[in-house]
């Protein structure tokens, strides 16, 4: 059990904790929650959450989520994280609704005269002795709420409006975490250590880690806007603060270890150049696939590992393993299903892949604009008997795509802009069949950057291009859409050949989008998508300056195309790497 030191540190006085020891024996029935048995009872919550009994775990912290700070930031952070899972707006609603209380309560331990609420002072010796032990815990739980709320903004809008909009809430937490860090640097020399203060510690680290990695990731534009209201982001700061906490063994351990492990797996892949740090996400997660061999978010991260390795055919057991371990959150099947919708794709197993993709579209609600042009862009893959024998009718599916399409905060989500663009070619009386749909998909989801890691696959990929490309030009009456197919099959050509290491003849290809950018009357996105991808190859053969040049064109010159806040985010990664950025301070 946790040590509360010598009791001085709790004004309620240590007889009340004694007594309440031996009722801690007998939970679920408590009478009385102070901040050591908080603690201990949030460690066994998460310990039931790690071995997939969500809702027990939930059922846990339930009773005293109004009344104690660290259950109500451990009962809507679990929320908080079924929805970053599932990206269900449901989910997401009910995440944002719960963090509301949980602020609430939180609210209630803090001081009244809050460190926050005097910015022009900083934090003094004077008023860090002032801070009781719980108070400390107030503020870093009332700041985790906060980020973790912002987080969700963050899931919810890729182009960062709701971000800004919430840019107020976002930097009290932001002013907290600093004050707190400052609060940390002061008490580093304190004698009296305890396992309270770790979990302070644990919890500063957190927050000043994972806000300078979300700030590290914004496009330059955006983080202009965010300085000037006081924020800056560093991302090997962050990084390096989310290490030490994931290293330590505190509640938030997991949190750092989870958060570097979204970053490495997914963010760095989406939202970057594709370069993620497998080896640490490999060892992070290590030490947890020991400890819950069977715990579905565990086997989850381990599957999606084997897929950067390039490990499809592991990941694909791995994943049936995680769909097996647990039944009461579906929505983590869903994950597995859309990683093995393009674990098959990667491999061209195009039933396979048809088949996750239909489970997709019948089962979830997170995007049924994408699931369906998903499925509909795979089984325009198969041969005429494979689509035969699924008695699906493509026209069809893609005409669905328009009227599936959400809007969140009033905006559209730019991948189902993007396919119910694509799919406006089936609604005219003669459709105009879209040439490799699932191949130029997997391109928006940075899929090259994975399928890249086998030579055999990539080189199939290749074959399956060139062939399109030798029907293109073999075809008679050029359609209108005739550019700008060339265009996308040289781009998704010239990825291939880049990861095969033909650089020159992947060169080639990129420049030939390029030199047709007046023709190209659609797919406007091609021209700067291209030349990002141009830059990134001449960065790989150490011209640097070359690469900063093609890059910073296409951040500059182009505007209004598909996805373009995606590729801002790719940009500022890749000129982020290429150049040496001066330090900054939590």
């Amino acid at each position: 059990m946790a040590s509360v030191g010598n009791g001085t540190e709790e004004s309620s006085g240590g007889g009340e904790e004694e007594n309440f020891e031996d009722a801690y024996e007998n939970i679920p029935v408590a009478s009385k929650m102070d901040l050591k048995c908080a603690l201990e009872e949030c460690s066994m919550a998460l310990n039931l959450f790690l071995n997939n009994k969500f809702s027990e775990a939930l059922e846990l912290l339930r009773p005293w989520s109004k009344d104690s700070m660290y259950h109500a930031l451990g009962y809507s952070t679990i929320l908080v994280m079924q929805a970053a899972m599932t990206f269900e707006q449901q989910d997401i609603q009910m995440g944002i609704s719960t963090m509301k209380d949980a602020l609430q309560t939180c609210q209630r331990f803090r001081k009244r005269n809050t460190v926050v609420e005097s910015l022009s002072n900083l934090v003094s010796k004077q008023t860090v002795d002032q801070l009781s032990e719980e108070e400390m815990h107030a503020e870093i739980c009332y700041a985790e709420c906060l980020l973790q709320k912002a987080a969700l903004t963050f899931v919810q809008d890729e182009n960062m409006i709701n971000f800004i909009k919430g840019g107020l809430k976002i930097r009290t937490s932001y002013q907290i975490y600093k004050e707190c860090h400052q609060v940390l640097q002061m008490t580093q020399g304190n004698k009296s250590k305890n396992e309270t203060y770790y979990q302070f510690e644990g919890g500063v680290k957190l927050g000043i880690g994972a806000f300078n990695l979300m700030l590290s990731l914004l496009p330059g534009r955006i983080l202009r806007l965010l300085e000037f209201i006081g924020f800056s982001g560093n991302r090997e700061l962050g990084l390096s603060q989310l290490r030490e906490g994931a290293s330590g063994n505190s509640l938030r351990a997991i949190l750092c270890t989870f958060t570097l492990l979204v970053y490495h797996t997914y963010v760095s892949l989406i939202l970057g150049t594709g370069e993620a740090n497998i080896q640490e996400a490999d060892s992070l997660l290590e030490p947890y696939l020991q400890k819950f061999p069977n715990g579905s978010i565990i086997l989850f991260y381990a599957a999606r590992i084997d897929i950067l390795k390039g490990n499809f055919e592991k990941a694909q057991l791995r994943f049936q393993d995680c769909i097996a371990a647990q039944q009461e959150w579906k929505q983590i099947h869903h994950l597995c299903y859309w990683e093995l919708m393009w674990c098959y794709t990667f491999q061209q197993d195009w039933l396979q892949a048809y088949r996750y993709a239909d489970l997709l579209s019948k089962e979830s609600r997170w995007s049924k604009a994408i699931y369906v042009f998903q499925k509909a862009a795979i089984l325009a893959m198969l041969p005429e008997d494979d689509l035969k024998s699924t008695g699906e009718d493509i026209v069809s599916l893609f005409r669905q795509v328009d009227g599936l399409k959400q809007r969140i905060a009033g905006k559209s989500i730019p991948t189902e802009k993007f396919a119910v663009r694509k799919a406006r070619r089936y609604t005219c009386p003669q459709p105009v069949k879209l040439i490799l749909p699932a191949l130029e998909m997997m391109y928006v989801w940075n899929g090259f950057a994975i399928v890249g890691k086998r030579a055999d696959l990539t080189e199939n990929l290749l074959v399956t291009i060139e062939k399109e490309e030798t029907a293109l030009q073999n075809e008679t009456n050029h359609n209108e859409y005739y550019v700008d197919d060339v265009c996308m099959l040289q781009l998704l050509k010239g990825l291939c050949l880049k990861h095969l290491g033909r650089l020159m003849q992947a060169e080639l290809c990129f420049s030939k989008v390029i030199q047709s950018e007046k023709q190209i009357k659609y797919d406007s996105y091609l021209v700067p998508f291209t030349l990002y991808e141009l830059g990134l190859l001449y960065k790989q053969q150490d011209e640097r300056e070359k690469a900063i040049r093609y890059i910073e064109t296409a951040k500059n010159n182009y505007k209004d195309y598909s996805m373009e806040s995606r590729l801002h985010f790719r940009i500022h990664a890749a000129l982020d790497s290429l150049r040496v950025s001066p330090a900054s301070t939590p």
